[in-house]
């Protein structure tokens, strides 16, 4: 019988819960559950509505932040770099990018190196010489070490593919390696995943409180769509709610923040297809600042980003007026034929949840990321800050803060470890799509690509024993069946024709907006009849 001084332990309903579905939280989810542990997920929206499906959308060192002498930062990301592309090469793959050289590349005037140089060699006028870029690169080549992707090369824009699309002025560039990746699909198949592991994820839940007590906390959840809320227990709890890092701490946590964050906005325009090969482009602007602009969904160009300062996490994500002029400027200073309005199909906007390091401006601020431990009985970890392309590495870090606590967890393990329908070798993407339009010649190549490059070895889960397109059931349009859909609704956690459209997908782009609301019509019908049954 135990004593009133020692009551019996209560066994919690998880023993780590996490508020926040985008990249981060879905990494710390599937982490946790891997390595034995119960394992809950609230998210407010989506998997992957907020920031995590409005980046630009590449695993990157981050070539520039070499300026801010964050080495240590660019050297992390470049090692994750191929870690993830092994981990998910349906949905990361390598991407060469031209930088093309010209007289007017300048700095950022807050870095730096700009200041450095201005010290050393006034007479460069803040330029940025092409012989400090070369230095860079090889930085960039050297300090995360390579196994997969080619090293830095000179290429002629004279008469060549890659100059075709620009401007005569520009005669050479510099060639180099980083890699893309579809970041809503990484989200989502982090949540999977961790399903997989027995964790619990719950979209369109949102915490509404959370309280300690003794060594446990009590966190009361709120399903959005119907208002009934429940209590849960937990011994740990995670808040890596992104842009709403501060506003969990100060509203259901009940605490002060110990540390900030500085809400950026990046914004991207999508354009028609600007060129005929698979190379991106990075330009430098007059401002200092950089753009991209990259091959996007086979007959797309995307463009972006910005970097400006934004008000509450609470205010709309959208692209102002402002930006789409910069951003159609901005490429226009190196396409042959200028970039007009006529020309965008869509755009997006998300805001990045920056560690506040108190950086003079948006695009100073840093990319890495701070975990904050409040070391009670029970325990407390917030996330500020990060890239997509260190998430790993911050979710392994953010569980092993916790696994003192669990003696019986399993050891760190997800950097061997495939995604679901990344169980293949980052060169034999292109023979996948073969055989898949060999088995499922209805497919057409095209949507045999896409079927791969969003579920690789999964796509064939679903397309079963389909010998023609309407095996497949309702065809909603550009190549989206109901046999699709019914895998992302059961599989993928997708209750919306906008979860489907714009995350799990993007076929938004190609869809009408009639066609849109059809598929959300047969999406609410199905759910209503799984209800009933």
């Amino acid at each position: 019988m135990a004593s009133d001084k020692h009551p019996p332990r209560i066994r919690a309903t998880y023993e780590v819960f996490v508020i926040g579905g985008g990249v981060n939280g879905c990494g710390i989810a599937r982490d946790a559950a891997g390595r034995g542990l119960r394992v809950g997920l609230a998210e407010m929206g989506d998997l992957a509505s907020a920031t995590s499906s409005a980046s630009t959308k590449l695993f990157h060192g981050g070539l520039r932040y070499l300026e801010y002498f964050e080495f240590r930062l660019v050297r992390a990301s470049l090692i994750e770099r191929e870690t993830l592309l092994r981990a998910m090469p349906h949905i990361s793959w390598p991407m060469r990018f031209i930088l093309p050289l010209h007289q007017d590349m300048v700095f950022e005037n807050s870095t730096p190196t700009s200041r450095l140089l201005n010290t050393l060699m006034p007479w460069m006028k803040g330029r940025r010489p092409a012989w400090l870029i070369r230095l860079g690169l090889f930085l960039y080549d050297t300090l995360g070490g390579r196994e997969i992707l080619p090293d830095t090369s000179s290429v002629s824009l004279r008469g060549t593919r890659e100059g075709a699309p620009l401007k005569d002025t520009l005669t050479r560039a510099y060639e180099y390696s980083d890699c893309w990746v579809q970041d809503a699909r990484l989200t989502v198949l982090n949540a999977c995943d961790a399903a997989r592991w027995g964790a619990q994820i719950m979209t369109r839940t949102k915490v509404v409180a959370a309280t300690p007590e003794n060594d446990l906390w009590n966190v009361t959840l709120q399903d959005v769509e119907t208002g009934a809320t429940r209590t849960i227990t937990t011994r740990t709890l995670v808040n890596a709610s992104g842009p709403w890092v501060a506003q969990t701490l100060t509203g259901p946590l009940a605490r002060t923040p110990t540390a900030g964050v500085r809400l950026v906005r990046g914004s991207h325009i999508i354009t028609r297809r600007l060129y005929d090969h698979d190379k991106c482009y990075f330009f430098q602007g007059q401002d200092g600042r950089i753009i991209f602009a990259i091959p996007y969904e086979q007959d797309f160009t995307l463009i972006g980003t910005t970097d400006m300062d934004h008000p509450s996490p609470d205010t709309p994500a959208e692209i102002s007026e402002q930006e789409i002029d910069y951003l159609l400027s901005f490429a226009s200073e190196y396409f042959r034929e200028p970039v007009t309005r006529a020309q965008i199909v869509s755009s997006y906007s998300g805001v990045r949840p920056l560690y506040d390091d108190g950086a003079k401006s948006a695009t100073a601020a840093t990319r890495d990321y701070v975990l904050k431990m409040e070391e009670h009985r029970a325990p407390l970890l917030s996330v500020f800050g990060g890239k997509i392309t260190t998430y790993r590495r911050l979710a392994e870090e953010a569980v092993d803060q916790l696994v003192s606590l669990f003696p019986l967890a399993r050891p760190a393990w997800t950097a061997g470890a495939s995604l679901p329908g990344g169980d293949f070798a980052v060169d034999e993407a292109e023979s996948l799509v073969a055989r898949l339009l060999t088995d499922f010649p209805f497919l057409g190549p095209r949507g045999a690509e896409r079927l791969i490059r969003h579920y690789g070895t999964e796509a064939r889960s679903f397309l079963a024993e389909a010998r023609q397109a309407s095996d497949l059931g309702r065809d909603f349009g550009a190549g989206l069946s109901e046999a699709e859909v019914r895998h992302l609704m059961t599989r993928e956690c997708a209750r919306t024709a906008e979860d489907v459209v714009w995350r799990r997908t993007k076929l938004g782009l190609r869809l009408t907006a009639d066609e849109i609301a059809a598929l959300d019509r047969w999406m609410q019908e199905v759910r209503a009849q799984e209800a009933a049954a």
